[in-house]
């Protein structure tokens, strides 16, 4: 009977920098997609997860969204089990009222008290931006001085088609991250070929900012790249970056995408894609698709197309991931140097994060 492998190390105990990557959570002071907007549908509730942390996200019958901590003060039973009546979430067991701002304010039984409680749990700042619900689940006195990235081609009249991509993966969030922009695995993609014959040409970090380009053949599918107009686009280049915590991409300014991750443990990461594209090509013709008639195209793109190429990635990443609970002694070995500058930034911020945790308890103490 074979031994049962011992369990990856954590973070404190990692002792290289894959492991303390595979280990390292994200730095709560930014903001997090948390669900696509269509999702939520007013007057329901939805848990979502940052980081081992159970939230509740609400919708008002009105059409607002907030967040609070997960759980009812009396019994602890999650508020996502419950109702929304109005703008307030209702504790499925005993029918306790919690407003937008977490605190108590309804009891259907009081026993002879005179008011209810002062009590709260903890709420969270949200916004809705680009289809998403975002939310910001680190020290809420940040929230408005951290944005969520400026994408200016999603607003305004003449913003660009995007539906919004999003699925679960079972599988580390950096891991995600690695895969994104590791243009190493193109053989994984031969058949929906997204790129190919790529040559890095630049792995740069600035900041918390990992940039990166490539000389590649984009977009060279038997289907996907009937739509791309390749006279007109230069396809074979991509500049991309790892903008902490949040990925992008840029094809000739034409073809864009953000990913944003959600951690939510050391082996579960929800990912968001936005994939926009200033025009594409009616296939076999030199003429654009008109613009009202994008978002249709897009929707069947991403179930047809996107939606499948994601899938492989998926796959792979958990398929890593099983493999690194197996074998996470094994000598790291990487042939693309982005993934070790990703990691680098990725450990770095989760000390920095730990370190300012343990800097206030001490001043709480």
């Amino acid at each position: 009977m074979s031994p049962v492998p011992s369990p990856p190390p954590n973070f404190e105990e990692a002792g290289n920098l894959r492991q303390q990557a595979r280990a390292a959570g994200m730095d709560p002071d930014y903001w997090y997609a948390v669900e696509e907007v269509k999702r939520v549908k007013p007057g329901s509730v939805v848990e979502v997860v940052f980081w081992k942390r159970s939230i509740a996200l609400f919708r008002g019958e009105a059409g607002s969204f907030h967040a609070v901590e997960n759980r009812c003060l009396h019994r602890q039973l999650k508020l996502s089990l419950g109702e929304v009546e109005g703008c307030r979430l209702v504790c499925a067991y005993h029918g306790w009222e919690y407003d937008e701002n977490g605190r108590v304010v309804g009891m259907p039984d009081l026993f002879g008290r005179k008011g209810v409680p002062k009590l709260s749990v903890r709420s969270y700042p949200v916004q809705v931006r680009y289809g998403l619900v975002w939310l910001f689940p680190g020290d809420p006195e940040l929230a408005e001085r951290r944005q969520i990235p400026d994408i200016p081609e999603l607003e305004g009249p003449g913003r660009w088609a995007c539906v919004p991509l999003s699925f679960t993966c079972s599988a580390h969030h950096s891991m995600v991250i690695d895969n994104v922009s590791d243009f190493s695995h193109a053989y994984l993609h031969r058949r929906y070929r997204p790129f190919d014959e790529a040559n890095l040409t630049r792995c740069e970090t600035i900041g918390d900012d990992v940039h990166l380009a490539y000389n590649t053949r984009v977009g060279r599918g038997r289907i996907s790249g009937l739509f791309v107009d390749h006279e007109k686009v230069d396809t074979n280049y991509m500049e991309l970056c790892y903008q902490y915590p949040y990925q992008r991409s840029n094809t000739d300014d034409e073809i864009k995408h953000w990913l944003f991750v959600l951690p939510m443990d050391e082996r579960t990461t929800r990912a968001f894609f936005l994939f926009y594209f200033k025009s594409l090509k009616i296939p076999l013709l030199p003429i654009r698709i008109p613009r009202f008639a994008m978002v249709t195209v897009l929707k069947i793109a991403n179930r047809t197309l996107i939606g499948p190429l994601l899938s492989e990635d998926r796959v792979a990443v958990e398929a890593e991931q099983e493999g690194y609970e197996k074998h996470w002694d094994a000598p790291p070995i990487e042939v693309n140097p982005v993934v070790r500058a990703f990691q680098k930034v990725t450990v770095r911020k989760w000390r920095e994060h730990l370190a300012r945790e343990t800097e206030g308890a001490d001043a709480r103490a």
